[in-house]
């Protein structure tokens, strides 16, 4: 069984929109896609999710959708073709009604997407633009009413064209963590059945805090956990709520490095997302606080992406740079649960060479995991263990002196796979399930490959079922060890309280 711990998660757009490219990332190992709400219309998004089902039914592995809020993105209003260009020293001006940039008496004077800002904004507080290519200095402000202006002196001067984000490093913005948009989406998200739901932009806990009341709202979390921190999202999913969605929180503000445990404490899992948070803080900073979020995301056993620039130079070549190839498989090292793919599939010439690289990459970095019994991440700190979590620390003691083919598990909620998923032991986790949407949000997890079966009668039953399933598969052989996690009786919900080492080809009796 070809079988990858750390999972690939590829970011569709146009390069890779049609349903034989989908199937085929599928194949070269995308086991997680991600539509991006801040490009295209309800109507892409729904065509992306069709043609992303219809190839997860032919290719027979569970794939989870995950929908990215674009969040208070603030950009630059209209300028005339051809953007104009800023010079060092230079003054400018932003102002809050609509202007076209570059055209008579408007030369440099510009507009934004979110114009309370000008308000906002303090002496000496830097502007940047175009992912920071370009960087300004507030340098005084005209109060005028709706002629009111921000004046602005060029640091570093570049073309400027319609659409280019503005990052305010500096400022503590008043602009609300979800827009109109977002809270379409998702509603939009709920309804079309999306696995994940990934919020920009967050700044602190209350930011998830107003996504989970939404989706509470929404009948896609239960009510009790909106007040419940350090909840681990679908672990403690209440009896019946079949239509749940996990947040992931996007870690891209300085504010958010700031208020990183409040965050943590809300969130299901987290993503490193490297564009914003290397443009918003020192650069030389970016790969210290990978390691730090992915160390204190384990030590709390929240599932951690990886994410943006990963293998950029593939938008346009077929082959990546050293570097690029070291920094995927430092992400791996690190513990994280998934790497993440942006405009390299999305709108880049090569998608699927790209995922392929990703896959080998992967391939041979957990190779090196297994061989060497390496022990990425870090364990959950013993402030927050329980039962489940105590019993997971147990199976990994087994699985270091039995070595066994694999950890199977039977997860009703998902809370034990999710455990058992942090411990990184070097063995492959197969999680049976009979809810298809549990499955496929369970595809993000690192080590875990997702397994359909139908509820069994009792874990004897189980048993018998799971071993004729890896040897009709020839997932393994008769004689090989098996450690088995379950609850018992194993339709109980929110237990996990069984383990049982098992060879292959020996019969239970029910």
């Amino acid at each position: 069984m070809e079988f990858l711990f750390t999972k690939i998660i590829a970011t569709l757009g146009p390069a890779s929109s049609d349903p034989e490219i989908i199937l085929n990332l599928i194949q070269q190992g995308v086991r997680i896609f991600r539509i991006n709400f801040s490009h295209g219309t309800f109507e892409d998004y729904e065509r992306l999710l069709n043609n992303i089902r219809r190839a997860e039914n032919q290719s027979g592995n569970h794939i989870a959708v995950l929908g990215d809020l674009s969040g208070p993105k603030i950009r630059v209003g209209k300028v005339i073709k051809g953007g104009v260009h800023l010079q060092k020293g230079q003054v400018i001006k932003f102002v809050k009604r609509d202007v076209i940039t570059g055209e008579r008496n408007f030369e440099f004077v510009f507009s934004s997407t979110f114009p309370h800002f000008i308000g906002e904004v303090e002496l000496g507080e830097r502007i940047l633009l175009d992912d920071g290519n370009v960087e300004l200095k507030c340098t005084g402000r005209e109060r005028k009413g709706l002629d009111a202006a921000l004046i602005c002196e060029v640091i570093n001067g570049g073309l400027i064209t319609s659409a280019k984000g503005i990052n305010l490093p500096d400022s503590d913005l008043s602009v609300p963590s979800m827009t109109g948009k977002d809270f379409l989406c998702t509603k939009f998200a709920v309804e079309k059945g999306f696995d994940y739901l990934a919020l920009s932009f967050v700044r602190s806990g209350d930011d998830v805090k107003i996504l989970k009341a939404e989706l509470v709202k929404l009948g896609a979390r239960p009510q009790e956990q909106i007040d419940t921190k350090g909840d681990m999202g679908f672990t403690e999913v209440s009896e019946g709520l079949k239509n749940f969605i996990p947040i992931i929180s996007k870690i891209e503000k300085p504010q958010a490095i700031d208020n990183l445990q409040s965050i943590i404490n809300e969130t299901d899992g987290i993503m490193v997302a490297r564009g914003d948070l290397g443009v918003e803080m020192d650069i030389a900073e970016v790969a210290v606080l990978q390691k730090k979020i992915i160390h204190m995301c384990q030590e709390h056993g929240r599932p951690v992406i990886v994410a943006t620039q990963m293998l950029e130079s593939m938008i346009e070549s077929p082959v990546p740079t050293r570097a690029e190839v070291s920094d995927v498989a430092n992400a791996i090292f690190d513990g994280a649960d998934a790497v993440m793919l942006s405009g390299e599939t999305a709108v880049g010439k090569y998608p699927v060479k790209a995922v392929q690289m990703m896959k080998r990459v992967a391939a041979k970095t957990n190779f090196f995991i297994k061989e060497h019994d390496y022990h990425p991440g870090t364990s959950m700190k013993q402030t927050f263990m329980n039962r489940t979590v105590a019993l997971a620390n147990g199976v990994r003691t087994i699985v270091e002196d039995l070595h066994p083919k694999y950890l199977v598990v039977w997860t009703n909620l998902g809370g034990s796979a999710v455990n058992l998923s942090q411990q990184r032991t070097a063995i492959p986790i197969i999680a049976f399930n009979d809810d298809e949407k549990r499955l496929r949000q369970l595809s993000l997890l690192y080590s875990i490959k997702p397994v359909f079966m139908k509820e069994p009668k009792s874990g004897s039953q189980f048993i018998n079922a799971m071993d004729k399933i890896l040897i009709e598969n020839k997932w393994a052989s008769k004689g090989d060890p098996i450690v088995i996690v379950s609850p018992d009786p194993i339709h109980k919900q929110g237990i996990t309280n069984r383990i049982v080492i098992h060879y292959l080809g020996e019969s239970v009796e029910e």
